[in-house]
């Protein structure tokens, strides 16, 4: 016998957000445009470098829009998660970018460094501060939705990154202004690669887990198990998994053995809505597939995990 939870409402956290993303394109579209004008006219690596993190930034939440799209399709017979899984998909694709505009800028930099290029810091100036201006009404708009969803995490991560780059250039354009060390704007592109590595590396951590199906944070199978072996009627459990489809859709199967009166009273059901009501109270799961079986029924299954 199998069963699961009652609860069938599965919705990807991003497509909750989808205004929030769109505003957000928006602004980074502008503010890359006057980066890339700026950066060619005033000769600035700097500026260069964070229209060049903007450029990922941008192509990130057009693929991350185009997730949510596909994701909100319904499932079918063939793909019965639907598309959802297409948001884990786009959000390493925008790690992999933000990954390659780091060795872009360090490759531009080092070089930079070595030879040196006039700047014009009053236009890297005033165009460094438009930008963490429209970086921070960015942050405020992410801000809601950036614990639900990677994707939106990912943006969020990438335009606090933008600020923080902004913030570079900004200090970088002051320096050449005032005693006209030009390399203070190849250090200001370090210093963006700096930041945009360990943002990389985290978000494309998240996204190895997901794919790799590890069992979703905050949910610790020990605890899981012993919940399950509470419920009147049971005497173990094996098989469990719990893994995650995509951001804020974590899933759990299970094997449990229940006791022969359970089975020959017919409380079967009973035992199965008590199970989905422990694991959705408890832990925050709502797709929960359970197989009830007999005592013994675990000889005939051959191999199985704990």
């Amino acid at each position: 016998m199998s069963g699961h939870s009652h609860d069938h409402g599965v919705g990807t956290a991003a497509g909750k957000h989808r205004r929030r993303l769109v505003l957000v394109l928006g602004i980074n579209a502008g503010v890359l445009v006057l980066q890339l004008i700026g950066g060619l006219v005033s000769g600035s690596l700097a500026l260069l470098a964070d229209a060049g993190h903007m450029l990922t930034d941008s192509t990130g939440l057009i693929i991350a829009l185009v997730a949510v799209s596909l994701a909100a399709r319904p499932a079918t017979s063939s793909r019965t998660f639907g598309l959802q899984r297409v948001e884990i998909l786009a959000a390493l694709t925008n790690g992999l970018l933000l990954v390659g505009v780091a060795v872009w800028v360090l490759i531009q930099a080092v070089d930079r460094w070595s030879q040196p290029e006039q700047v014009d810091s009053g236009l890297m100036l005033v165009i460094a501060l438009v930008g963490a201006a429209a970086n921070t009404v960015g942050l405020l708009v992410l801000r809601g939705g950036k614990d639900e969803s990677l994707n939106l995490r990912g943006a969020y991560l990438e335009v606090l990154g933008d600020l923080m780059g902004s913030a570079a250039v900004v200090i970088a354009a002051v320096i050449i202004l005032l005693t006209g060390w030009t390399r203070a704007d190849s250090i200001a592109s370090l210093a963006i690669v700096v930041l945009i590595l360990p943002r990389a590396w985290s978000l494309l951590r998240d996204v190895v887990d997901v794919l790799l199906e590890a069992t979703p944070k905050g949910v610790d199978l020990a605890t899981v198990r012993e919940h399950i072996r509470e419920v009147p009627g049971v005497v173990d459990v094996h098989d469990l998994h719990a893994w995650t489809i995509t951001s804020g859709v974590p899933v759990l199967s299970a094997h449990v053995v229940v006791d022969d009166a359970c089975i020959a009273d017919g409380r079967a059901g009973e035992v199965l809505d008590r199970l989905g009501e422990c694991l959705g109270d408890h832990f925050d799961v709502g797709h929960c597939t359970f197989q009830l079986e007999p005592v013994g029924h675990a000889e005939h299954e051959g191999a199985h995990h704990a």
